[in-house]
C-alpha cells in the first residue's frame, strides 16, 4: 500500500493498493472516492463487544472495509474540517496510541481500533469528550484527522504539558493524562478559557492540533447570529 495526501484546506489521503487482497477501513462515511476494482464490506471489526463499545461512545457499531480486488486501485478518504491529516506508523508506538474520539479516520486493516475510557472518573466528569478515547494498537499505518495544524511535542520523564482538551489529537499509551481544574476564581471568570485543562505527563509523545472545532463553532454560531438580526 502507498499513499499520498492531497488537498490543503480540506486534505484528502489517496490509498494505491499495490496488490490484490489489501484492506484500508474507516468509518462509515470517510470514503469519498475509489475507482473500480475495490469491494465493500462491513463488520464490527474486532467482534461485537468492539462494535458495541464504539456504538456506546456514540460511533457506528460498524467499520466499512475496502478489500482491493485488483492491484492498481485507488481509494481516497477526506478530512471533515479544515485542517490535516497525519499518517502514523504503529510500529514506532508498539504499546498503542491513545486519541481524542474522532481522531481516527481511516488505516490498514491490520490496525485495530477500539474504544477506551479515561482511568479517572474525574476526567469524564469534568473533562467532557476527554472521557471517551480511542485506542489504536497493531501493525501498518493509521491516518488521523486534525483540525488546523499539527504540533508534536516529545515529552521527557516527568514533563507535563497541561492542554486545552479539544486541542489534543493523541498521545502514546502509558502515558499519563488526566484533568484538572483552573486555579483562581479570577482566572475562570474573566480569562476567557475552559474550566479544566487537560495534563499529560512523559515520557512519550503527544500530537496537538491549533484549531479546537467546538470553539471555531461556537464563534461561528455568535456571528451567524448577530447577522441574522
Amino acid at each position: 500500500m502507498k499513499f499520498r495526501l492531497v488537498g490543503t484546506t480540506v486534505p484528502a489521503v489517496e490509498v494505491f493498493f499495490e496488490q490484490a487482497g489489501e484492506e484500508m477501513i474507516t468509518q462509515f462515511g470517510g470514503m469519498s472516492w475509489m475507482s473500480e476494482g475495490i469491494a465493500m464490506s462491513s463488520d464490527t471489526n474486532g467482534g461485537l463487544l468492539s462494535g458495541l463499545g464504539r456504538m456506546f461512545a456514540g460511533e457506528s457499531i460498524f467499520m466499512a472495509r475496502y478489500r482491493a480486488q485488483q492491484a492498481g486501485a485507488t481509494i481516497a478518504f477526506a478530512s471533515t474540517v479544515p485542517g490535516s491529516i497525519i499518517p502514523i506508523k504503529m510500529k514506532a508506538h508498539p504499546n498503542g496510541l491513545i486519541c481524542q474520539k474522532g481522531a481516527f479516520l481511516c488505516s490498514q486493516s491490520t490496525v485495530n481500533l477500539e474504544i477506551t475510557f479515561s482511568k479517572k472518573f474525574s476526567s469524564g466528569l469534568f473533562g467532557g469528550e476527554g472521557f471517551i478515547l480511542e485506542k489504536l494498537t497493531g501493525n501498518g499505518t493509521a491516518f488521523l484527522e486534525v483540525d488546523g495544524d499539527v504540533v508534536e511535542k516529545e515529552l521527557k520523564p516527568g514533563e507535563v504539558i497541561k492542554v486545552d482538551t479539544g486541542n489534543v489529537v493523541a498521545f502514546q499509551n502509558g502515558m499519563s493524562y488526566d484533568v484538572e481544574m483552573v486555579q483562581g476564581f479570577k482566572n475562570i471568570l474573566f480569562a476567557g478559557e475552559g474550566l479544566f485543562l487537560t495534563k499529560i505527563t512523559g515520557p512519550g509523545k503527544v500530537i496537538l492540533q491549533t484549531q479546537n472545532i467546538k470553539e471555531f463553532a461556537g464563534v461561528l454560531s455568535r456571528f451567524m447570529s448577530t447577522n441574522s438580526r
